[in-house]
């Protein structure tokens, strides 16, 4: 990956690697980009600021490149996720796709569907966040509490959330609406035109 000019990133704590990051060269809204397909940090290191660091460091990569972008994917019913991508980092939500990766089979995400928020972080740290239209209307949306427990829980219950946070979101996203937050308490910040 690096060799072909993608950014490849590792986090050690001595000689045990507990965080990585990959991402190779793409496009967004016809500018250049890094895609960023994978950022993890070991179990037990989350909110350390670690994760954090990692993407920081990604993001000065990509700007000594004149990358103006970074993109990337995440489960919208994940909170964590939700949180840190658009309240800690300030990535600006594109667009939702319904079960992009198709059933993922791992321990994580359990058979559900693999819908994601497409998301786009400018490199730039003075670029503004999405702004609200005049004439909109803000609208939230909960999201479950831990829908990793869930999955493995109560299945049938994980898949009522999926398919009415893809409705709720997803559907209003399609139509035009803008994600302009993310609450403590899990739910997404809409603004959306009358």
């Amino acid at each position: 990956m690096g060799h072909s000019g993608g950014c490849v990133a590792g986090a050690y704590d001595q000689d045990r690697l507990v965080g990585a990051s990959f991402g190779f060269l793409a496009r967004h809204h016809g500018e250049p980009a890094l895609h960023s397909h994978l950022t993890g940090i070991v179990p037990g290191l989350q909110h350390s600021g670690l994760g954090r660091s990692i993407k920081f460091h990604q993001r000065d990569w990509a700007a000594e490149r004149d990358l103006v972008w970074i993109t990337w994917t995440f489960d919208p019913i994940v909170r964590r996720n939700a949180w840190f991508n658009i309240e800690v980092l300030g990535a600006h939500v594109s667009e939702y796709l319904v079960d992009f990766y198709g059933s993922m089979a791992d321990s994580i995400n359990a058979h559900d569907e693999s819908d994601r928020l497409f998301v786009a972080w400018p490199t730039d740290p003075a670029a503004p966040r999405p702004a609200a239209p005049d004439d909109s209307t803000t609208v939230h949306v909960d999201t479950p509490v831990d829908i990793v427990v869930l999955r493995r829980t109560d299945p049938a219950e994980a898949m009522e959330w999926r398919r009415r946070v893809r409705k709720e979101l997803g559907e209003r996203i399609d139509a035009g609406a803008i994600v302009t937050g993310f609450t403590r308490e899990g739910r997404y910040v809409l603004q959306v035109v009358a």
